[in-house]
């Protein structure tokens, strides 16, 4: 059945209708015109996400893009109860969980508890996107029957950055027979804040399984723990590139007091991308002066180098305003 005639006639959606039909909205400022002029396509894309029209990727791009995710999300959590066929409950979920918005935390929840395990795994999703500290419902679901579901709470946890979840984590990456499932359980170790794992993470430095060894590495370095440093370095003196490029991947989210002994010698290596790389990630730890340092490199470079400078500027989502300061400031531009 359909959820098209329940959506339609969902309050909201009348007050739109007649706001837009209004002399009082059609007389009122630009900024109003345009805000309700979101609100309408905004209605009309959640009602095509409702009615499975609308690719999930699609739906969230387009939905952000109006900036009226709270809006959206109220009208998808109202309209949920009427959602019954699986898939489309399943897509629905999907999107709300892509909208991160903290007031549709409750439903997510309830969601986490679903019989499906696809709508548990999209809701767990979202929780982890919030970096909800709903551990109550999400710690269960780490023996969870869907490796899905277990994958998402592993990295949802580790979001809370709360160490209280550390022990409970390490225990199921001890019992996960999934190897990439351990892997992301391992890092989460790390990413709870947990320093009294450090121990037993070290010993899964010693596994057979190379993608175990990193991961337990990656743990340890986000508890500021020695160990996971040394095994670093010895990652980026490999005369290898790619090897040297997973010894840096150690250092990500690391806090530049911590990165900088390693990293900033990098940033005069002959891999470029190495140290492009470098000087995000010290900049994302806290040294604000590499985003200059990333912005005068690619200035300074040429074809496919300035590519690699531009590649760490996107993910940094530098505006063109602020470039043109800083190669101003540089003197480089007028």
């Amino acid at each position: 059945m359909s959820s098209w005639p329940a959506v339609r006639t969902l309050p909201a959606c009348l007050l739109l209708a007649l706001a837009l039909t209004s002399s009082s909205v059609l007389a009122a400022p630009p900024s109003v015109q345009k805000r309700v002029e979101r609100r309408a396509e905004t209605e009309q894309l959640v009602l095509q996400v409702l009615e499975g029209k609308l690719a999930v990727p699609t739906a969230i791009s387009r939905l952000r893009l109006l900036r009226e995710e709270p809006y959206a999300a109220g009208m998808i959590t109202q309209a949920l109860p009427r959602v019954l066929e699986p898939r489309r409950l399943r897509d629905v979920t999907a999107v709300l969980a892509g909208l991160e918005v903290r007031t549709a935390e409750p439903t997510l929840v309830g969601l986490a508890r679903h019989e499906d395990g696809a709508v548990r795994m999209y809701a767990v999703q979202g929780l982890g996107r919030l970096r909800s500290q709903r551990t109550d419902v999400m710690l269960p679901l780490l023996e969870d029957k869907s490796l899905g579901v277990r994958r998402e709470v592993a990295r949802a946890l580790g979001a809370t950055r709360n160490p209280k979840v550390g022990a409970a984590l390490l225990t199921s990456a001890r019992a996960e027979t999934d190897p990439q499932t351990r892997v992301l359980l391992l890092e989460a170790v790390g990413a709870s804040g947990d320093k009294k794992q450090a121990p037993a993470l070290k010993a899964f430095l010693d596994d057979s399984s190379e993608s175990t060894r990193f991961s337990a590495a990656r743990g340890l370095c986000l508890l500021g723990a020695p160990e996971g440093f040394d095994f670093s370095r010895k990652l980026l003196a490999s005369e290898d590139k790619l090897v040297r490029r997973q010894g840096l991947a150690l250092y990500e989210g690391i806090p530049v007091k911590q990165s900088a002994p390693a990293l900033r010698p990098l940033l005069e290596d002959k891999d470029r991308t190495l140290a492009a790389g470098a000087a995000r990630i010290l900049y994302q730890g806290g040294d604000k002066t590499m985003m200059a340092w990333l912005v005068l490199a690619s200035w300074n470079a040429k074809g496919e180098e300035k590519l690699t400078y531009e590649k760490e500027l996107e993910t940094l989502q530098l505006a063109d305003d602020e470039r043109k300061a800083i190669l101003r400031k540089a003197g480089v531009v007028k």
